[in-house]
């Protein structure tokens, strides 16, 4: 099923210049929504999609007018390859009821959950379902949307600082986020052609509730994150929304293929 939250701003976006356009998966919370936030900042309109928080959606939504951009919010369950065609055709009317386009221009694969099992204890309906949001997901929903990714674009897929150094119990979320890190390097040759940029980012421990918010709500879990970290603190959303931003706004097209970390120097 799938829901439009329509704009109603009609302010300063309404230019003979269309503004950048990016499509943020689950964008109505977390990293997620402080990079559409950040973005909105820079003058960067969104297509921000949630899975069940049509509230915490609309908020967004809200707040991003507010900054004087604009946005859209679409359902979508990225674990769920069945829902992508009506997700796209979804997404090709927003595109041109909102800005009378049918491209955008930068996608963040940022959706995800997380999980923390030692290796012993992990099944296989955990291993199947982050399968499914983490790499079936982003594979199928980046191939379906390739059509509609304007030539010059950039492609941007979230991944985490445990895909270069291990810490116990995450052994399974750590394996599809390295298999992320190699999609994104083909990708990056695939579609070099189309002056399409792909490249990963990999946040370390940040202060979100991602993971039951043990890093923003456990004072102990806190301080050894900062007594691991060169920069001596954990992570802020604002480090990585703004490193978004600055990927997507900046003048880094020709960099491609590449993982960049912001961690703080987590674990050097």
């Amino acid at each position: 099923m799938v829901i439009d939250i329509t704009p109603h701003n009609t302010g300063a976006n309404n230019m003979t210049t269309s503004p950048k356009i990016a499509l943020i998966t689950g964008g109505s919370r977390g990293l997620g929504r402080n990079t559409v936030l950040h973005l909105a900042k820079n003058g960067i309109d969104t297509v921000l999609t949630y899975r069940t928080s049509k509230e915490e959606a609309a908020q967004v939504v809200a707040e991003v007018e507010a900054l004087g951009a604009r946005a859209v919010a679409l359902q979508l369950d990225t674990a769920d390859t069945s829902g992508f065609p009506a997700f796209t055709d979804a997404l090709k009317t927003v595109l041109q009821q909102t800005w009378q386009r049918d491209s955008f221009d930068f996608l963040v694969n940022n959706a995800g959950t997380g999980i923390h099992k030692p290796f012993a204890e992990t099944t296989e309906t955990d291993f199947d379902q982050l399968m499914n949001v983490h790499v079936k997901g982003v594979f199928f929903l980046t191939q379906q949307l390739l059509p509609l990714i304007a030539d010059g674009g950039r492609i941007l897929n979230v991944s985490s600082g445990l895909a270069r150094f291990s810490l116990p119990g995450y052994a399974a979320y750590a394996t599809m986020k390295g298999a992320i890190e190699v999609l994104t390097r083909y990708l990056a040759k695939e579609l070099g052609p189309r002056h399409i940029a792909v490249n990963t980012l990999a946040p370390g421990a940040i202060e979100t509730d991602f993971g039951g918010g043990a890093v923003r709500d456990n004072p102990e879990i806190n301080k050894v994150v900062a007594s691991m970290t060169a920069m001596g603190r954990a992570g802020l959303p604002d480090d990585i929304g703004g490193a978004i931003t600055a990927l997507l706004s900046g003048n880094t097209g020709w960099m491609t293929g590449q993982r960049i970390e912001v961690s703080g120097g987590q674990n050097l």
